[in-house]
């Protein structure tokens, strides 16, 4: 009987239940092609999406009575947060119209099918994604049925320039690039303080001297008075190389590039040459008619410099005293360079002149007069054939850098003070410079940006002396203060890595003779 009535009723109910027992919640929905009003069973068995025929009823989807004697709550399956804040346009989910598949359907057969299931959509996109994704729809747009293919595939958005997140802030020029952009790389830590002083008692506070040597042997060779004095750096050993006696002094002090020999010009004028190991004087040289205050070894030749305005070239293989004379300077020469490669010899003079000789001359093949004070701080590139380097004194200030092979000068930067001294670093490309009036520093500089690297202060007067370690990280500095300082400037040659400070505790101060 009971199966009699469930086949009768048109309902499926589970045995045991009576259709009495049921409780149906109804809805009425007019359509637009009748004038008809059916009811519509929303939980008992859903229809498909497509046969929706109103948007209202998608609100009864989410709303039941959990009790007829309890007061009434909404009951749902699950939570859908709202996404209106979110940026799921870059995700294309908004559906586009397909004016292909409209023209295949062709006609006004399936309008009414269409409107209800574009009000279906939009509605279904409005309560998952918020009303900021409700875009209308035209009667051609594309089922559901039917997902786009772009529907997950993230397109980059390109932010305004003043975003956070913009390319320029990135430190980009344009676009976005397929690398991740480097972080700028952190300037080289150098210590600011010396890691070892040297009293050096009688250090003259001459401009034109060039009493500070040291050699590929890890000797210092200084000139002190009337006296050359060797401090060995592995084991702080001072050596008393000799005494000119009483009418006489040391004005210049160099070692030949193997460091076996040191050279060493006298107020006389004369050139002598030491044997470093033995303590032993080779050659004595004349030529100068007054104080011979610069030298300058090549591989074979030993230039000198005089206040007599001449440069004599010595050949200890020969008899002679000098080999050769250039004459081009009107004043005291203070500065002789040789290149790298030993084929050109640059010299500064109290003329304010720069001049660059070669082997094949005896007239400079350059003359530079941009210089409007004494040049005495010359050095050549190692990393870069032809690149020279000078500067000039109180009144100049600036150090230039000229190109040899034209003739040109390529750069220049005003220091602030009198340029004393200029070395080139062989481990990097960086070199350093020291000061005398009126800041007395000593700065290191980065080639070609000429950007500080450091500045550094210590000494109370003019830093006129300065020579480089044999393993390029180290530099003395001597003044006329009496002291020899000793910094930690340029990285090693294997490694960039930072030169550690050193502590207070490394200042003890010890004497060079």
């Amino acid at each position: 009987m009971e199966l009699e009535q469930r086949r009768n009723s048109g309902i499926n109910l589970p045995s045991g239940m009576s259709q009495s027992s049921l409780r149906l919640q109804t809805f009425r929905s007019t359509s637009k092609s009748t004038n008809e009003t059916t009811p519509f069973r929303s939980n008992i068995n859903l229809q498909s999406p497509r046969s929706v025929s109103s948007p209202r009823s998608i609100t009864s989807l989410s709303s039941a009575t959990c009790s007829p004697t309890s007061k009434k709550s909404i009951c749902s399956d699950r939570f859908i947060p709202c996404r209106s804040s979110s940026r799921l346009h870059a995700f294309g989910l908004i559906e586009k119209p397909s004016p292909t598949k409209n023209r295949k359907e062709g006609g006004n057969t399936n309008t009414n099918t269409n409107t209800n299931h574009e009000a279906y959509t939009r509605l279904l996109k409005q309560e998952l994604f918020g009303a900021d994704f409700a875009s209308p729809c035209s009667a051609a747009g594309s089922p559901m049925s039917s997902p786009n293919k772009n529907i997950l595939r993230f397109k980059m958005e390109y932010s305004s320039p003043s975003s956070a997140f913009s390319p320029s802030g990135l430190g980009q020029d344009s676009g976005l690039s397929s690398e991740v952009s480097t972080p700028p790389k952190l300037p080289r830590k150098v210590p600011k303080t010396p890691h070892k002083v040297l009293d050096a008692p009688s250090l003259q506070d001459d401009f034109y001297l060039n009493l500070v040597d040291w050699s590929s042997q890890n000797l210092l060779a200084v000139g002190l008075g009337t006296c050359v004095y060797l401090w060995n750096a592995s084991n702080s050993k001072v050596t008393k190389l000799c005494d000119l006696g009483p009418n006489d002094g040391v004005c210049a002090v160099q070692w030949t590039r193997e460091g076996s020999y040191v050279s060493v010009g006298t107020s006389n004028g004369q050139v002598q040459v030491w044997d470093g190991t033995q303590c032993k004087r080779v050659r004595t040289l004349s030529g100068h008619q007054t104080r011979a205050g610069v030298l300058a070894w090549s591989s074979r030749i030993l230039a000198s410099g005089s206040r007599d305005r001449n440069i004599l070239q010595h050949d200890l293989r020969v008899s002679n005293d000098y080999v050769s004379k250039l004459v081009g300077h009107k004043s005291e020469v203070c500065g002789l360079k040789w290149s790298h490669d030993d084929r050109e010899l640059a010299s500064g003079g109290n003329d304010n002149q720069l001049l660059v000789w070669n082997q094949h001359s005896q007239q400079p093949v350059l003359k530079l007069t941009e210089h409007t004070a004494a040049v005495k701080a010359i050095t050549w590139s190692p990393h870069q054939s032809g690149l020279l380097a000078s500067g000039g004194g109180t009144a100049d200030r600036c150090i230039r850098f000229w190109n040899t092979t034209n003739g040109n000068q390529i750069n220049s930067i005003d220091t602030g003070s009198q340029v004393c001294n200029l070395a080139w670093s062989k481990n990097v490309n960086e070199l350093v410079s020291t000061h005398g009036y009126s800041q007395n520093q000593i700065m290191v500089w980065k080639y070609p940006s000429l950007s500080k690297v450091a500045t550094l202060t210590g000494h109370s007067l003019r830093v006129l002396y300065l020579s480089v370690s044999p393993d390029g990280q180290t530099i003395v500095t001597g003044a006329g203060d009496e002291t020899l300082r000793f910094w930690n400037v340029f990285p090693s040659v294997k490694t960039s890595a930072p030169v550690k400070e050193t502590g207070l505790w490394s200042l003890g101060r010890t004497y060079i003779r």
